[in-house]
């Protein structure tokens, strides 16, 4: 990625330095190819400079400079090997100790880029010998060296990755890269290149899964989102209906932001100047929760040259003033491709500053105690001497798509399933469905607030689509959860999820019932102790939402009603009850809602909800009521 860049100053630097200093050629003919050649290299045509450095070299053997020059070239072209050769070539012909100290560095990097580790020592080490003064090449040697080492000891561990590339269905245009994917595996969203040169247009494209399980043919996502600037990485929401991504144009690039409604995206706009600055912003990855977006900038203030940065999310939906993700996760080198999965736990991304196996390399931190532990190297052979980028994990974390190089300026996205040892300690689970209208059954567009009740934390605010009325959300790890659902003119709906219990995917649809006489629900998320009517600490947050709701509906009078199981004597069963609901009622006193839009009500036993012919039975028919007696 800043390797081109990085060649062409190295190029030029030693151009500048080389016409200052005769060649070591007295072939006239031999520097007339030479001169040649560079013409054509600077516009980038490498396959007619690579002839005539050839062609020279044929006129003088020993032609030192040319054998420098074509291994540059090979190495722009992506030709590693044949760089090698041709700088080994070149290195036995110097005496010069700044030349020999040139050729050590670029060896030392290309044999670690074919995965020859030794040969890249031997270089790496006698070019620390004989250097002295230059630090920035000095600690680029010395990662590489270290690379090396972690290599050797490490190329014998294998895992088993089971690898394979998408089908040409997928891989159908020369590069594709940066994938991303939906939390419930559905959709599969990545950048496409249309030509091989490095400033051809970029486009998002998707991909559905059909029913036979295969990726279906992928389309441009959308026309507000692909236009004739180079739309690149992108992010999507849990629920798929926000995508941030990518745009670069004339002023450099910047993340932007789409929704979609229904069928159709609105057309893209700025994150703001709490994300995007005067440098380079891309490679965006948004948490399940939706409020916590890591992304990639070179700005100021950085610990390498691309640092993984996060900005988190305000009340208002603003993006607040980004921070860098700190030592724990950035280098002095680059880190690219940020993923964060959808337990919130686990930060995947590529380094080329940490202990790997050559280039870009994918690594995994884990968040423990609210810290980032030292990031993963995720082994071989998933990692090697080539680069690796965006590492995407499905929310059950046993499979994973990323995108490798297939050689210069080529690409595929692969798949992997992921060997037991590197699958994440605590997946995630799903839920979707709809919200209609209890009545009409008409789709409807209601917030839907996600609280972790251990934590007593929100953990994310959004909306049901307006026009289908669809809804999906990421339970992000092992917790207790309340969900609530709201529109104007409904009573409200609670939902209650312990996800140690749930399964991966659940499909729960919302019926809202009009604010009207008799409409009641069921309030899930308000708990007491065994034999016990006090309400317990973690029933706040419904008590919470309840008081809000009575606060927004001055109008309504409602009735609380306590229910038990059958266990014990019914006289026992309706005091009990009578209890329950009175400390409730008492508790949305104490908020500030009048007494007298309050009727307490025990029922004990008598109006069982469901059968208590089992424990999960009984365990329904212990409830409190939430019923709507008049609208004033």
């Amino acid at each position: 990625m800043r390797s081109s860049l990085w060649l062409l100053v190295f190029f030029c630097g030693w151009a500048a330095q080389s016409t200052a200093q005769p060649l070591s050629t007295k072939s006239k003919k031999a520097i007339e190819l030479y001169t040649q050649a560079d013409n054509f290299r600077v516009r980038g045509q490498l396959i007619e400079a690579i002839n005539l450095l050839r062609q020279a070299i044929e006129k003088d053997k020993k032609f030192e400079e040319a054998y420098f020059r074509l291994g540059l070239v090979y190495r722009s072209a992506g030709e590693l090997v044949k760089s090698n050769q041709s700088l080994e070539s070149g290195f036995a012909l110097t005496t010069d100790p700044i030349k020999k100290k040139n050729y050590q560095y670029l060896l030392c990097e290309g044999y670690l880029r074919v995965g020859n580790y030794t040969q890249s020592l031997e270089y790496g080490s006698a070019f620390l010998l004989a250097e002295k003064f230059d630090k920035k090449k000095l600690a680029q040697v010395d990662l590489w060296k270290r690379q090396c080492q972690f290599s050797i000891d490490n190329l014998r561990t294998t895992y088993n990755y089971k690898v394979r590339p998408l089908s040409d269905t997928v891989n159908a245009l020369p590069m594709q890269y940066f994938p991303t994917i939906t939390p419930d595996g559905s959709e599969l969203i990545f950048t496409v290149r249309y030509g091989k040169a490095h400033d051809d247009n970029e486009d998002i494209y998707i991909s559905k899964k059909e029913s036979n399980g295969q990726w279906g043919k992928p389309i441009s996502i959308s026309p507000e989102i692909n236009t004739n600037f180079r739309e690149g990485a992108s992010t999507i929401s849990a629920d798929g209906r926000l995508l941030i991504f990518t745009i670069c144009g004339y002023q450099g690039c910047d993340l932007y932001q789409s929704k979609k409604i229904g069928d159709q995206w609105t057309r893209p706009t700025n994150l703001g100047t709490g994300v995007n600055s005067s440098g380079w912003e891309a490679q965006p990855a948004l948490s399940a929760d939706g409020n916590t977006l890591f992304f990639v900038s070179d700005r100021r203030g950085g610990l390498g040259g691309y640092d993984i940065w996060v900005s988190q999310r305000d009340e208002e939906g603003n993006w607040r003033k980004a921070f860098n993700a700190g030592k724990s996760i950035n280098t002095a080198f680059d880190e690219i491709a940020p993923f964060i999965h959808s337990n919130g736990l686990n930060l995947y991304y590529a380094s080329n500053g940490l202990p790997g196996f050559g280039g870009y390399d994918i690594y995994v931190a884990e968040k423990q105690n609210q810290q980032w532990r030292e990031p993963k190297n995720l082994g071989h052979p998933l990692n090697d001497f080539s680069d690796q980028y965006s590492f995407v994990v499905n929310a059950k974390g046993d499979l994973a798509y990323y995108s490798k190089e297939e050689g210069k300026n080529q690409s595929k996205v692969y798949s992997a399933l992921i060997p037991q040892e590197w699958r994440v300690s605590r997946c995630s689970n799903i839920v979707r469905g709809t919200v209609v209208d209890a009545t009409t059954k008409k789709p409807l567009k209601a917030k839907i607030e996600l609280h972790d009740l251990k934590l007593d934390t929100v953990l994310s605010v959004f909306s049901s689509d307006s026009i289908l009325g669809s809804y999906l959300f990421v339970l992000p790890a092992q917790s207790e959860y309340a969900v609530y659902a709201n529109s104007q003119g409904y009573l409200f709906t609670s939902l209650h999820f312990n996800s140690d219990s749930t399964t991966a995917e659940q499909l729960i649809d919302l019926q809202l019932q009009p604010l009207q006489r008799n409409a009641e629900i069921v309030l899930k998320n308000i708990f007491f102790d065994f034999n016990k009517f006090e309400v317990s600490e973690k029933s706040k947050v419904e008590l919470k939402e309840v008081a809000d709701f009575l606060r927004a509906n001055p109008q309504l009078r409602v009735e609380i009603g306590g229910h038990t199981d059958n266990v014990g004597s019914p006289d026992y069963n309706l005091k009990l009850s009578e209890k329950r609901a009175e400390a409730v009622r008492a508790e949305l006193v104490a908020r500030g809602i009048e007494p007298i839009r309050m009727k307490a009500v025990g029922y004990g036993s008598k109006e069982p909800a469901v059968e208590n012919s089992s424990d999960a039975n009984r365990a329904l028919n212990r409830r409190i009521l939430f019923k709507i007696l008049s609208k004033n």
